[in-house]
């Protein structure tokens, strides 16, 4: 039987990190859980990832993530859609998850626009390539046409069949060629998507993955915070983990709450320790 996500209980197994408003052990109400992910209030992009893990560590059953969800991390997952500007995601994982437009509840919504923020967050999708298919459900289920952020290399005619479907382009700048480095394409500097989106005014980022996106993320230092829900299976396998890249790029947290959902979930925030003012 499906379990309605807004009737999971949440409780606080500890209280946040770093001196922000403390939270007593106990459950937690639909506005305290709110606070407890909400931005910190830094000027300038925050990017936040969210992932769902099994407890070793697999972020798929059967390539989805979705074998993975119940109530708790759904509750979560629209929780933290419902408080972004826009939401990141790889071309792969928009077509493994059949990705379309954003869907938030009427009341969120207008919370959103009372804040004066835009009533729905809008996808950003990254491609290096542009080899997306216009008829893919993202450009055409959506309530707010995506972006598609590009690298200098990306195929003009692809990236001209996508403007033709109604898609804003952004490019990102090259990465800096390494001293002695021998000759090559260019490569995409990730870093460079937080200011690509800050300059339309979408601060506060979500990214959704993939683990290769996230890989290159973490790579280039350009990750301020990871949201975590562990389920509570064991898959096994060969399934991915949340961020692969060719180097191991170690990244210190801080924990910013541990919750305990009734439906067996762990849900983690961290925030990488920078010395970046944090909630």
């Amino acid at each position: 039987m499906h379990r309605d996500s807004n009737a999971i209980q949440f409780t606080a197994l500890d209280a946040p990190a770093g001196g922000h408003a403390p939270s007593p052990a106990g459950p937690l109400s639909p506005d305290r859980l709110a606070a407890l992910y909400a931005y910190p209030e830094a000027h300038g992009p925050w990017m936040r990832v969210n992932f769902i893990t099994s407890v070793d560590g697999a972020v798929a059953v059967d390539g989805r993530s979705g074998g993975l969800g119940g109530p708790g991390d759904r509750r979560v997952f629209g929780l933290l859609r419902a408080l972004a500007d826009v939401i990141v995601v790889g071309a792969g994982t928009v077509r493994a998850e059949n990705y379309g437009g954003a869907r938030i509840p009427a009341e969120d919504r207008r919370r959103r626009v009372a804040a004066g923020r835009p009533e729905i967050p809008r996808i950003a999708v990254v491609s290096a390539t542009a080899r997306i298919d216009p008829s893919h459900r993202l450009f055409h289920d959506t309530a707010v046409p995506p972006l598609v952020i590009v690298s200098s290399a990306a195929d003009p005619v692809h990236v001209r069949a996508l403007e033709e479907a109604g898609t804003e382009i952004a490019v990102l700048p090259d990465r800096p060629r390494e001293s002695g480095a021998g000759p090559g394409a260019a490569r995409p500097d990730v870093a460079g998507i937080a200011p690509i989106l800050a300059a339309r005014g979408l601060t506060r980022i979500l990214c959704e993955g993939g683990p290769n996106l996230t890989g290159r993320l973490l790579a280039a230092g350009a990750v301020d915070e990871l949201c975590l829900t562990v389920a509570p299976v064991l898959v096994g396998g060969n399934a991915p983990r949340m961020a692969v890249g060719p180097a191991s790029t170690p990244a210190p947290l801080t924990r910013r709450h541990l919750l305990a959902g009734d439906d067996g979930a762990l849900f983690t925030r961290w925030t990488v320790a920078r010395g970046r003012d944090e909630r």
